[in-house]
C-alpha cells in the first residue's frame, strides 16, 4: 500500500493524497521522502497545473511521528544527530512547496496539528471541512511548535500564531478561516467539490503565469517596501515581454479566449 497517492486529471490537476491513516498521516520519515519527491517531480511535470493535497481518514496530519522520533534517541549524541536529520528533510519539504512553481491547495478533513498544521500553513490556498481543527499543540508535551511556528507565522497575525502556540489548543476551522490559516471553511460533503472547482479555475490560466506571479509573491514578501516595488516592477516588466501576456491581453482586447502557451 503507497502512503501517499497520486492521480492527475485531464484538466492538470494534481491530487496527491496522504494515505497513512493508521498512523494519521503522521509525517514520517518515509512520508516525508514521498512528499519531497512527489512536489519535486510535480513542479517539473509540464502536465500538472496545479496541485492539492488531500488525505484519507479521520486525520489530515497529526505531525511528526513521534514513536519514531523517540526512537531516534537511542544513539550516544542522544539523538541530535538524527532529530537535525528529520527536521532538515521537513523544512526541505515545507519550502519545496512554497517554491514549487505550481499552485498547492491544502484540502482539510480531520484534525492537522503540529507539523501537520504547519503542511497546511505551507500551501499557497487551503480550504476546510467545517469539522476540521487546527493545533500546535507541542507546548503540552514540552516542545515548542518551532519549526510549525514558520510557517503559521507567515499566515495569520502574531498575536493569533502566538495564542495557538502558547495555548496549544484547538482552533475551529471556522476561527481558522476567521484569522487566515485557510481561506475557507465548507461542508465535508461539498469539500471536494469546492476545492476542484477552485484548482480548475486556476488550472485554467497560463502556467507561466502562474508561477511568475507565486514566486514574486513569496520573494516580495521579505522585502522593504520600496525593494519590494523595485523587484516587482522588474517581474512585471518581464511578464509583460512573455508570449502569454501578449496573447492574453490581445484576447481580451479582441474580446475571445485566450490561448496560451505557457510561456
Amino acid at each position: 500500500m503507497s502512503i501517499l497517492l497520486r492521480d492527475l486529471d485531464s484538466d492538470g490537476v494534481l491530487r496527491l493524497t496522504l494515505n497513512d491513516a493508521a498512523k494519521r498521516n503522521a509525517l514520517s520519515e518515509a512520508m516525508l521522502t514521498e512528499l519531497g519527491t512527489a512536489f519535486d517531480d510535480a513542479g517539473r511535470d509540464p502536465k500538472v497545473r496545479v496541485i492539492i493535497l488531500a488525505a484519507n481518514g479521520p486525520a489530515f496530519c497529526a505531525g511528526h511521528d513521534l514513536k519514531e522520533m523517540t526512537a531516534g534517541r537511542t544513539g550516544e549524541d542522544r539523538g541530535r544527530a538524527y532529530f537535525t536529520r528529520i527536521l532538515t528533510q521537513c523544512s526541505s519539504v515545507m519550502q519545496g512547496i512554497v517554491n514549487c512553481p505550481k499552485p498547492v491547495i491544502a484540502e482539510v478533513t480531520g484534525i492537522a496539528t503540529a507539523a501537520g498544521c504547519q503542511l497546511v500553513a505551507s500551501c499557497d490556498l487551503a480550504v476546510a471541512a467545517d469539522t476540521a481543527k487546527f493545533s500546535t499543540p507541542g507546548v503540552h508535551i514540552g516542545l515548542f511548535c518551532s519549526t510549525p511556528m514558520v510557517a503559521l507565522s507567515r499566515n495569520v497575525s502574531n498575536k493569533h500564531a502566538m495564542e495557538m502556540l502558547l495555548t496549544g489548543d484547538m482552533t475551529s476551522a471556522e476561527r481558522a478561516a476567521e484569522i487566515g490559516l485557510v481561506n475557507r471553511c465548507t461542508s465535508p460533503d461539498a469539500l471536494r467539490d469546492d476545492v476542484m472547482a477552485m484548482a480548475r479555475k486556476i488550472a485554467s490560466k497560463s502556467s507561466m503565469t502562474l508561477a511568475t506571479g507565486k514566486r514574486a509573491f513569496y520573494a516580495q514578501a521579505q522585502m522593504p517596501l520600496a525593494d519590494a516595488y523595485d523587484y516587482a516592477s522588474r517581474v512585471m516588466v518581464d511578464n509583460m515581454l512573455a508570449r502569454d501576456a501578449e496573447e492574453g491581453i490581445g484576447a481580451f482586447i479582441e474580446k475571445r479566449a485566450p490561448e496560451w502557451q505557457d510561456a
